[in-house]
């Protein structure tokens, strides 16, 4: 035990406060000095010194319990507005977003001015677009935008906001008001992002200074040449930036030599390899080849990137229209069908994996799982015997086969099935 923990314990409280300030003089992100001085100052009735102390600890760890709950002590009798905004803290810290919400919006009631209120305004605001609310949070920026006045990036949140809820043009129109409202230059390249989108380069071509936007710009105004012209002369500056190989693809592209863009999506993959654009692009030249299968391979994989997987599914089915006997596909869709809970279809195409593949032990594994679920352990046998000439150490066989084997003629639809009809039940 240290002298201060000594001190402490003899309840020389003045004495064990003073060996720990010069403890923390030595180490002054310590956790364990600070939370000791910050609990002695309260028994010491420094409770300003606590304050900073306990303030000190969550710049080093925002998520400290413990200091929430003393601030919150400390303030609830002497400052309304920093008690709510604490423990709005803490109950986000806890999940409890509703409470938090609510904690926040009686901080910004009882802030002594709009300035100290700004906060508890963006965390609210914070919260409100975390759960979905995004015209809530777009009221509560344009607040903020009133009062924090020389802050950028309130245009910028509230563009992102208008673009998700009104669309391109709206965000465009928030950023031009900052940008000749409040002087705000930086938004010209911002700006320049939001006018390709919105189908206007001509803008975009104006307002920028990046060579690369400029090259985007002049693509989307048909002037291929020109834009590839700036792409060759700034190579050597942006080979390794993935969104000049996407630019370099897109030119390709619009000059239908298909074979380099496929060749500069391949350079672009190597910088982002999980960007759903990879996937985008790739579907997009095999429609213009007319290559309906790969295209809708593509889209899949596409969507499959971004989360979307019921529309993900709808492509990898239409591309089982084109092509069914591809083992790879047929296995993709019959996953997903399966994670989606629809185990009847996803045995259908796992048997179709099987027809295709009369080797594929994933598909008798899982056609022998689907007949025991169902309580055909014959069937389930009849797919796991085939397995088991397939591969003798079979783990899936040696952990199962015994167990549905004595289900098989101990009882169970299979076992029923074989009395009436006097055979094993058919795949």
């Amino acid at each position: 035990m240290n002298t201060a923990e000594q001190l402490e314990q003899n309840e020389k409280y003045d004495e064990a406060y003073a060996e720990y300030k010069k403890q923390l003089a030595q180490k002054p992100s310590d956790i364990d000095i600070l939370t000791k001085l910050a609990h002695l100052a309260l028994i010491l009735e420094k409770k300003e010194d606590a304050k900073i102390y306990y303030a000190k600890i969550l710049e080093i760890d925002p998520a400290n319990i413990l200091a929430h709950e003393q601030l919150i002590d400390i303030f609830a009798n002497e400052d309304r507005f920093k008690y709510y905004l604490i423990r709005g803290n803490l109950h986000a810290l806890q999940q409890q977003m509703s409470h938090a919400k609510n904690d926040y919006k009686k901080a910004i009631e009882h802030a002594k001015d709009q300035e100290e209120s700004l906060p508890a305004r963006y965390l609210y605001a914070g919260l409100c677009e975390g759960q979905g609310k995004l015209n809530e949070a777009i009221d509560e920026y344009l607040k903020i935008s009133d009062y924090d006045e020389k802050n950028p990036v309130v245009f910028i949140k509230l563009a992102e906001l208008y673009e998700k809820t009104e669309g391109v043009a709206s965000a465009i129109q928030i950023l031009e008001r900052g940008r000749k409202d409040r002087g705000f230059k930086d938004f010209e390249e911002i700006l320049a992002g939001y006018y390709i989108r919105n189908s206007q380069p001509e803008k975009a071509y104006e307002l920028t200074k990046s060579d690369l936007t400029k090259a985007r710009a002049l693509f989307d105004m048909g002037k291929n040449e020109d834009g590839y012209s700036i792409l060759m002369k700034i190579k050597d500056k942006f080979s390794k930036e993935k969104v000049f190989h996407s630019l370099l693809a897109q030119y390709y592209f619009q000059k239908e030599m298909f074979e380099d863009a496929f060749k500069e999506i391949d350079e672009y993959a190597k910088l982002d390899p999980n960007s759903p654009l990879i996937y985008q692009m790739r579907a997009l030249i095999y429609e213009k080849q007319g290559d309906s299968f790969n295209e809708h391979i593509n889209w899949g994989k596409y969507n499959i990137i971004r989360g979307e997987k019921d529309v993900a599914l709808n492509e990898y089915l239409t591309a089982y229209r084109f092509n069914d006997s591809n083992v790879d596909l047929i296995e993709t869709i019959a996953a997903l069908l399966e994670a989606e809970g629809d185990k009847m279809k996803a045995a259908e195409f796992y048997e179709r994996l099987y027809d295709v593949d009369s080797k594929n032990k994933l598909a008798l594994e899982k056609l022998a799982t689907f007949r025991e679920s169902i309580g055909d352990n014959y069937g389930a046998i009849e797919y796991m015997d085939r397995l088991k000439e397939l591969d003798p150490r079979n783990q899936f066989v040696k952990d199962n086969y015994e167990k549905i084997k004595n289900q098989a003629e101990n009882g169970g639809l299979g076992a029923f099935l074989k009395k009436i009809f006097g055979r094993k039940m058919g795949v």
